[in-house]
């Protein structure tokens, strides 16, 4: 490996940056790949970058073929997290969850009754107003962010960090009608249709869901499939 390409994956760690490195299986020529840049000597055809473009969906490296030729493709993907709005009935079955699902769980609630080690026993909680927490842990494209309180007070102000941010997923508990006056709240905010269009209301896969373990499988459900999906589909 080059010193360059060493000195770009070194620094996609430090930066919690997703990052590629490709390599032509035959002849040792490599490319780093980010989310902005490409570099390196190995040009990309649009079918390699396809793949590259799956691997980083499915958090893992692999070979692959593309035009005849053979190359490796190192996913290196910092961790995932799932910040919780709302230490809630559907917060004590989604936390556990996502937990086995391989994120690193933070849940965010300002009332100390809610948010206790009995009731999440193991987790990291935070008591700051979910603004200020959300600010604090500064989601990244790793991150999925969780509204569950119903409350605006406490929904709005952590919807508003979240679609500032780069959170890969956005969800918000709630009726139709229920999102709709929160998106007349947030358009009184300032954001817009293209800001609401990355969140995900009312939250969850469309299973029938109706008791909390089975709300939070909706919640976890939809979110791996955003997780998995590659950009050009999202951006489809």
């Amino acid at each position: 490996m080059k010193s360059a390409h060493l000195d770009a994956l070194l620094e996609a760690q430090k930066t919690k940056q997703p990052i590629v490195l490709v390599t032509h299986i035959k002849s040792g020529a490599q490319a780093v790949v980010t989310d902005n840049a490409t570099a390196g000597a190995l040009k990309l055809t649009p079918a390699l970058r396809s793949m590259i473009d799956k691997a980083r969906a499915q958090d893992r490296s692999m070979t692959v073929e593309a035009e005849g030729e053979r190359y490796f493709l190192q996913v290196q993907i910092p961790p995932r997290r799932l910040i919780v709005v709302g230490a809630v009935h559907i917060a004590q079955s989604l936390v556990p969850m996502a937990a086995i699902a391989g994120y690193a769980v933070i849940v965010v609630d300002p009332r100390g009754a809610f948010a206790t080690d009995a009731r999440f026993p193991g987790v990291t909680l935070s008591t700051d107003w979910p603004d200020d927490a959300l600010n604090a842990l500064d989601p990244d494209r790793r991150t999925a962010v969780v509204t569950l309180t119903h409350d605006p007070k406490l929904d709005d102000p952590a919807l508003s960090v979240a679609l500032r941010s780069d959170a890969f997923y956005i969800g918000a508990l709630g009726s139709k009608r229920t999102h709709a006056r929160r998106l007349d709240r947030l358009r009184e905010a300032g954001f817009t249709d293209k800001d609401f269009a990355r969140i995900h209301g009312p939250i969850g896969l469309n299973i029938g869901a109706v008791s909390p373990a089975e709300i939070s499988l909706s919640i976890l459900g939809q979110i791996t499939q955003v997780l998995h999906t590659p950009a050009a589909e999202k951006a489809a």
